[in-house]
């Protein structure tokens, strides 16, 4: 029998942790895009033209798992900032390389890392089965939520995504991509 006590209950505590945690995502989602202009998927693409120098956009969908439509739409909105550049290969007229410009750097000097980047490094600190524990945990709980069916995968997983949130009004929902 659940208990009454609103306080103490178990199943109350998890709602509120579960809602602390949608609430973090979505307010470090917005201070990114209030501060730096910049959405979770801007930002990831930025750092990873940033540290391979030049990149097509196919091969940049293909390293970020983000669907090759996704990526034009946000290099559009970064170009438009000048915060890349874009030239035809010398070797393959067709092919279109994209690098950071000066403004592009300074700002990903400037901005933080994904919150997903420091949720990883601070993950990887916990032992083997702290790490299988949580994972256990939060599968049984999307199992109950009825949330299985839901597309959720990592922005760096090995298949690609067709459509992630872009715009600020889109990471208000509570997830940052």
């Amino acid at each position: 029998m659940p208990q009454t006590n609103n306080d103490n209950s178990i199943s109350d505590r998890v709602l509120i942790a579960l809602r602390q945690i949608i609430r973090s995502i979505d307010i470090r989602s917005k201070r990114l895009v209030k501060q730096f202009g910049l959405t979770g998927p801007q930002l990831l693409i930025l750092q990873e033209i940033a540290a391979t120098g030049e990149i097509t956009a196919s091969e940049l969908a293909k390293a970020i798992s983000l669907s090759q439509a996704t990526v034009t739409g946000i290099l559009e909105r970064l170009e438009k900032r000048n915060l890349i550049a874009r030239r035809r290969s010398n070797s393959d007229r067709r092919r279109v390389k994209v690098s950071t410009t000066t403004t592009g750097r300074r700002l990903l000097e400037a901005a933080p890392p994904l919150m997903q980047e420091s949720f990883l490094e601070q993950f990887d600190r916990l032992q083997n089965w702290e790490q299988h524990m949580i994972l256990s945990t939060l599968q049984r709980l999307v199992a109950m939520m009825d949330a299985k069916q839901i597309e959720a995968a990592p922005i760096l997983a090995s298949e690609p995504l067709e459509a992630l949130p872009d715009t600020p009004n889109e990471l208000s929902s509570g997830i940052e991509t």
